[in-house]
């Protein structure tokens, strides 16, 4: 039997909110295959199971909110007898295992003081007129249900009721704008936790993209519109080629030692359109072709802005890519997103003089840098990444 926890989606995330299920008890279930909707400052992440075997117990019913490592169902191997039914959780049930029932939101409506209101032309009672400024509630809002329209004590005692009870209904809008603010708290948690933890090293260097440019041309004009690929998948290939020659910087920092990563998981840095930054991985990118990458590539940043991410698409980064080429910025100095060791920037393409073969001439140029973690590496070690980069660059159709 193995418990199916709730993840850590992040270097500072501490507890999730399971939003639904997509398996029930019984169900057989296959490693890869989506368990549980958890709802994270970083949106409504797919959780998937790592084991095969029969889904035995649900532990955590929709709308609790749990701590990270907190076991949400179990799952039995194949042939491995069920576990003893137990009640459903209930108010025994101890708060791990006991979903969260909506708490009621505070009024947002204050009292009115009445003290300073007219209401002599009103056709209210002497007691309904003081149980109005006891309660607060202007007679003026209130529909009386006296003789000739008359405003009773018990109507005033129902609109402070009602009043009280109310329970304003979230917009679309609201429920974004609250996310985006957790979002930012968790980002703002992270980079403090980075920048105090983490000493930082920064290295750059500028490439001719001519090349890689020219190439890119001639082969996207042999495919159809659909197939074409953009210029940022050649640095991602780049990049990740790169690791091969300088594997300690695909690596976490872990109990205070470097752990080498044997996959190279890059994370793609992607802005989200209602604010908020996101880098969910792109896997095995030293492995996979071009054309691969570029499917891969749009399918992850659609899936991003619409809702579909995978929990392993969050866990599995070993070294963060990012580019602000398209805002018009020439060069990115980033912070690295703990545990990982490594961040490449890549700033956007401009034309500029360059000398080749002793003329000067204009060219493509890419501004590329690197943040390290000098725990783990040293300039010299990150310099013979970014030579990699750039004489990688040179040679296109190889990547």
């Amino acid at each position: 039997m193995s418990d199916f926890l709730m993840p850590k989606l992040g270097a500072d995330m501490t507890a999730g909110k399971l939003v639904a299920w997509r398996k029930k008890p019984g169900d057989r279930v296959h490693r890869g295959d989506i368990l549980a909707e958890v709802d994270t400052d970083k949106g409504v992440i797919d959780i998937e199971t790592f084991v095969d075997g029969v889904l035995d117990t649900l532990l955590i019913q929709p709308g609790a909110e749990v701590p990270v490592g907190t076991p949400l169902a179990r799952i039995r191997a194949s042939g491995e007898a069920p576990l003893p039914v137990t009640p459903s959780p209930s108010a025994e049930a101890s708060p791990a295992e006991r979903p969260l029932a909506p708490q009621p939101r505070a009024a947002t409506v204050p009292p009115a003081d009445i003290s300073t209101v007219d209401l002599s032309r009103l056709r209210i009672s002497p007691s309904a007129r003081q149980r109005a400024r006891e309660l607060g509630v202007d007679p003026r809002e209130v529909s009386g249900s006296g003789r000739g329209g008359a405003i009773t004590r018990e109507d005033i005692e129902r609109a402070a009721a009602s009043r009280a009870t109310a329970v304003p209904v979230p917009t679309k809008t609201a429920e974004m704008a609250d996310r985006n603010v957790r979002m930012r708290q968790a980002i703002a948690a992270a980079m403090a936790r980075a920048n105090r933890e983490i000493p930082h090293y920064y290295l750059s260097t500028t490439i001719d993209l001519k090349p890689a440019l020219d190439w890119l041309a001639q082969r996207n004009d042999e495919h159809s519109v659909t197939d074409r690929l953009l210029h940022g998948v050649l640095l991602l290939k780049a990049a990740a080629l790169a690791l091969r020659e300088v594997p300690e910087l695909n690596a976490i920092w872990k109990d205070n030692q470097l752990d080498l990563q044997q996959s190279i998981h890059i994370g793609v840095a992607i802005s989200l359109r209602g604010g908020g930054l996101i880098a969910p991985a792109l896997h095995d990118v030293d492995r996979k072709s071009l054309d691969e990458l570029m499917a891969e590539l749009r399918d992850l940043v659609a899936r991003v802005r619409t809702g579909g991410l995978r929990s392993i698409e969050l866990t599995d980064p070993t070294i963060t890519v990012t580019s602000l080429g398209e805002q018009g910025v020439e060069a990115v100095y980033g912070v690295i997103y703990p545990p990982q060791v490594a961040l490449v920037g890549f700033g956007k393409i401009v034309e500029r003089p360059w000398c080749v073969a002793g003329q000067v001439v204009p060219r493509p140029l890419i501004t590329a840098t690197l943040a390290g973690d000098h725990r783990a590496t040293d300039g010299h070690r990150g310099g013979v990444f970014l030579a990699a980069v750039e004489r990688l660059l040179q040679e296109p159709e190889k990547l």
